[in-house]
């Protein structure tokens, strides 16, 4: 970041929201990376559109950092601009069934608050280690739940700092997409459609969900989560473990022997050791079965 640089971005957010030369590792599920040149914490909306809208007019990359449950940071880091919502954005309220939350909440918090709050619906993504900022942009989903079956609206900065809000029809939610995927739009708020419930029930649904994520995925390691998404018509993991992969290991970085849909950090994977093992296993699995997996990871920086 050049004297310039700094010293604007200084006039939109205090200097000890500025973090230089943060390992990305500490910011990341797979616990590996990299520093960042520069993490800019913001914690106001208009803090945002100043920020993006200057980066946007100097063509300095940037980018939108969630909880870093679908992220892989190179192990040489990244140059561009990390931003980061903290604070204010990252509160949760309830208004009658509907759940108004920040896109920096923690999706464990706001399914926390729904519970709370005898709110039912959101029982599935207690378990998901991402922001819900990130969960609406992949439309996360577990067990037979998903961000488009509970999401009303969401309130999204667009380009130049433009403010708009966008209905469920309007996000275009897929298969671990929306139409954030392919704009350039920035989640500021997310409001849910829930239902009355009884809150021991509700608990008590979540801690069944919690004991079958325990036994079926390998939670003592660090991951980012599912590795690949779902191909048409198969199962990633048994496509993995069909070709052989089961435990298949470069450096720290392995194939899980619990759940071969999982890429797992035995302790001292880097970040180039996970990114070659997501490639040996799409290479082995094409190879075999002429299936392509597409990783639900992005990768980010020099590797």
């Amino acid at each position: 970041m050049n004297t310039s640089m700094y010293e604007y971005i200084r006039t939109i957010v205090p200097e000890e929201r500025l973090l230089f030369h943060e390992p990305m590792c500490h910011y990341t599920t797979f616990r590996v990376g990299g520093e960042a040149e520069c993490i800019v914490i913001v914690q106001e909306e208009e803090e945002l559109a100043k920020l993006i809208t200057y980066l946007r007019q100097i063509e300095q990359e940037y980018f939108i950092l969630g909880n870093g449950s679908n992220l892989l940071v190179g192990d040489k880091g990244y140059r561009g601009i990390i931003v980061k919502m903290g604070g204010p954005m990252e509160e949760v309220h309830v208004e009658g069934c509907r759940l108004v939350a920040k896109a920096g909440a923690l999706l464990s918090k706001v399914a926390a608050v729904a519970r709370r709050n005898s709110l039912s619906g959101l029982e599935f993504a207690a378990g998901i280690p991402g922001s819900i900022g990130g969960a609406i942009v992949m439309n996360a989903g577990a067990y037979d739940g998903e961000m488009k079956q509970i999401v009303e609206s969401v309130r999204v900065m667009g380009r130049d700092g433009q403010i708009m809000t966008l209905d469920n029809d309007t996000m275009e939610f897929g298969y671990r997409t929306s139409i954030i995927k392919n704009r350039p739009f920035i989640v500021l708020e997310v409001t849910l459609r829930l239902t009355s419930g009884d809150e021991a029930q509700i608990g008590t649904r979540m801690e069944e969900l919690a004991c079958l994520r325990k036994s079926k995925q390998p939670l003592e390691y660090p991951s980012a989560g599912s590795t690949f998404k779902r191909p048409e018509g198969y199962y990633a993991g048994k496509l993995i473990m069909d070709a052989g992969l089961r435990g298949y290991r470069i450096g720290g970085a392995q194939v899980s022997e619990k759940h071969c849909g999982f890429v797992v950090n035995t302790g001292n994977a880097a970040a180039a050791d996970i990114r070659e093992v997501i490639e040996e296993v799409q290479e082995r699995v094409q190879q075999k079965f002429h299936v392509t997996l597409e990783p639900e990871i992005i990768f980010l920086g020099d590797f």
